[in-house]
Parts: structure tokens; sequence; C-alpha cells
């Protein structure tokens, strides 16, 4: 009986963890993406969405074949709708509570992200967690959203786009 009971307490362990100070539970409210180029470009990844809080989600996002050693915009984007070609068909920047394009925090855009920064071998990482968004239903919830990485930097501070640039991925961000 006691090698069950070990594999029942690992288990029950490994379903709550710490990470960067909140508890993740395998019960959290969760969100995928799989970004997938838009016409002409080679840009790939996927990203993770996980609730934390009332009103925090941690995004991890995996991309690569971006520029080496370039930082790219990346945003939510209102409409989950990769069809054209150049991804348009998300719209603009995700925006229910009706604030201006800027840095990413509480007086922006919910779909303002930091900027993913390839590496030398083209490939970024992100790991952060965002404030007013969710993944639970509600008027900040990012599910059903596109999501985008785009081909400049984001200057935060051009309206509403931060002059990011042409849209080289693009993913629906869909529960699960």
């Amino acid at each position: 009986m006691r090698p069950i009971f070990s594999i029942v307490a690992v288990a029950a362990l490994a379903g709550c963890q710490m990470m960067g100070g909140e508890q993740q539970s395998m019960d959290a409210p969760r969100a995928t993406a799989q970004l997938k180029p838009t016409q002409g470009n080679k840009t790939f990844g996927e990203a993770t969405f996980e609730q934390v809080g009332a009103n925090r989600v941690r995004v991890i996002v995996f991309a690569q074949n971006l520029k080496p050693g370039a930082s790219h915009g990346f945003h939510i984007h209102e409409a989950g709708d990769c069809s054209a070609p150049d991804a348009m068909s998300a719209k603009g920047h995700f925006n229910p509570l009706g604030k201006p394009h800027g840095r990413p925090g509480p007086d922006s855009h919910a779909g303002d992200l930091p900027m993913l920064v390839a590496a030398k071998n083209g490939r970024a990482k992100l790991d952060v967690t965002m404030e007013g968004i969710t993944v639970t239903p509600g008027p900040t919830s990012i599910v059903g959203r596109g999501l985008i990485i785009h081909a400049d930097p984001d200057d935060f501070k051009t309206q509403p786009t931060g002059n990011a640039g042409a849209r080289l991925a693009c993913g629906v961000i869909q529960p699960g």
C-alpha cells in the first residue's frame, strides 16, 4: 500500500506548484494559441495562457524564425480570425476598456503585451504575468481573440498600433 500512497502524494504535489510566487493549479483556467506564419513569412510559435488571479493571466510564448537579435511587437487582437493572408482579419488591438496604446500595463490596451526579443538563433521566449485580462468569461476575456507577432518593434506611443509593422504570425486563442 505504501508505494501507491507515494505515487498519489507525488501526483497531488505536481498538481499544485509554486511558480513566480503565485500558486499554479492544474485546475486553473487555461487557453492556448498556435501561431502560424502569414503569407510570405516563416515565423511560427505557440502560446499558453493561465488564469493566476481574478484579473491576472500568466502568458508563456515560444516563437521561431524571427529576425535574429530583433525586437518584435506582440499583441492580442480583437478578432480571432487569421484567414486573411496578412492576418488583417484579426482587426486591431484588443481594447475592451477604451484605453490608449502604450507600454503593457493598466493604462494601455488590454492587448498590449511585452515585445518578443529574438536571440541570435531567431527564437524568442516570453514568460510574463499580465494584469487586466482573463481566460474566464467576461469583458476582458482573451479567449477567441487573435494573437499577432509583428515584424518591427512596438514604439509604445503611435496610436493605435505602436507602429509595429507587418503581421508575421497569427493564432487564435482557444480554451484549454
